[in-house]
């Protein structure tokens, strides 16, 4: 939305955003947060290495089209319908049934760096190393 949004977190639960709070642009990530309904829940997670050419150039773009290709990054508000095989001639409702969020809005926020550090678990509680020190785990 064209505004700078910093030092913020924002604390999910079941994919969509309860609490959430910043130093610099409350205002905007609360109104990025409350504009379209679903704009409170996650549409994608990228994982991206911090050794991405991107990420190496040391720029800051300000602007997600560069800045989400430098860095781990997630969106609130709809989901690509590309990710699930099978979808593109669903209605918005089964889309969502299916998993895929809908919203009007998509703004992704950028939440890489050299220090980041990503574990997943399985179903059955196994824990697994996705990334260590901003870089693939999984080889």
């Amino acid at each position: 939305m064209g505004n700078v949004i910093d030092k913020f977190w924002i604390r999910f639960q079941n994919g969509k955003a309860i609490e959430y709070k910043a130093e610099i642009g409350n205002e905007f990530l609360e109104k990025m947060i409350t504009i379209h309904p679903n704009a409170d829940f996650l549409g994608e997670v990228a994982l991206v290495p911090h050794s991405s050419p991107i990420s190496q150039s040391g720029l800051l773009w300000y602007n997600t089209l560069y800045d989400e290709n430098a860095s781990c990054h997630l969106a609130l508000g709809k989901a690509y319908p590309s990710t699930l095989a099978g979808v593109e001639n669903l209605s918005e409702e089964e889309k969502m049934a299916k998993g895929l969020n809908q919203s009007l809005s998509h703004n992704d926020f950028m939440i890489g760096s050299a220090c980041i550090n990503i574990i997943g678990k399985t179903e059955d509680g196994k824990e697994i190393q996705i990334f260590k020190d901003g870089e693939w785990a999984i080889k």
